[in-house]
């Protein structure tokens, strides 16, 4: 699969070593796992856009992230956007009246933002970036009030105690971060895949290291988290947390929209449901992700 006679396995073990302050890895692995993600992510771009807004799931998460954020702060507040994709959710928020700084990892991503945004004719507003959450130091001096990744760029960054003190950075005092991280507990997914006998599957997020995802023929690595591991890391930068939801605990995950189409009545009194319940302890820690708020001290 990969040249140099690389198995994947040896592959994630050179990854780990990457990222590990403390090994002499190799940082061909490095590159390569970013360079593979930023490569799978342009080659869905120019669809990505239409295929989430005909996901109901997809946008009713999407949807509640955003809400997270607007209640956390005013408009007029200066949101750092990390993994923006096409802009889906900046061209709502500028029109708001927030000030966007948009970045993304995928050069075809930040293309399709930065139309996106010129035909709303917002780019006043929003100022499109490519960059990788990895390279925010390279960014313009800028101080944020907010910072706000939405489905799961921070599970594609390699070290994330990097990444959350180069968003600490960047954020004010008392500045937030609103988060949407995909989960390592997804019962609807140990469900459907342990019903088809496929436990490896099924067992994917639970993996400690990064795994290999396929996304259209290619790959984004991934390492998944409970809430309990991320909030340590970003704690350790300087970040208390605020609030804890799931998304996706009792709704099925996106990828069963089928499903979720043909039993629309169904889904819609999920969705109450877990809006009523997904922040309770116990159960806020599963899901297909978890939607969290924290505070830089």
């Amino acid at each position: 699969m990969y040249k140099r006679n690389l198995t994947s396995a040896n592959f994630r073990k050179a990854l780990l070593l990457a990222v590990d302050p403390h090994a002499a890895a190799p940082p061909a692995a490095l590159d390569r796992a970013l360079r593979e993600t930023q490569l799978a992510f342009d080659g869905v771009a120019a669809a990505y856009d239409r295929s989430n807004a005909e996901n109901a799931t997809l946008c009713a998460m999407r949807a509640r992230a955003r809400q997270a954020l607007e209640s956390a702060v005013a408009p007029g507040a200066r949101v750092l956007d990390l993994g923006c994709g096409p802009g889906t959710d900046d061209e709502p928020l500028a029109a708001g009246g927030y000030r966007v700084t948009a970045i993304d990892w995928s050069r075809a991503m930040v293309d399709q933002a930065r139309r996106r945004i010129a035909r709303a004719g917002l780019e006043d507003r929003v100022d499109v970036r490519h960059l990788g959450i990895h390279q925010l130091d390279a960014l313009t001096p800028a101080t944020f009030d907010a910072a706000y990744s939405n489905f799961g760029p921070l599970n594609c960054v390699p070290d994330l105690a990097a990444a959350a003190r180069l968003i600490a950075s960047r954020l004010r005092p008392g500045g937030v971060l609103v988060a949407s991280v995909i989960g390592r507990v997804c019962p609807w997914e140990l469900v459907i895949f342990g019903a088809r006998g496929q436990w490896r599957r099924a067992a994917v997020r639970f993996a400690r290291d990064f795994v290999p995802v396929p996304l259209e023929g290619r790959t984004v690595w991934t390492r998944y988290y409970t809430p309990r591991a991320f909030v340590r890391v970003f704690a350790d930068a300087g970040f208390v947390r605020v609030s804890l939801r799931a998304l996706g605990l009792f709704v099925p995950p996106p990828y069963a929209h089928t499903f979720a189409q043909r039993h629309s009545t169904l889904v819609s009194g999920l969705q109450r449901l877990e809006d009523v319940a997904g922040a309770w302890p116990g159960v806020r820690a599963w899901g297909d992700h978890f939607l969290i708020v924290m505070r830089k001290a």
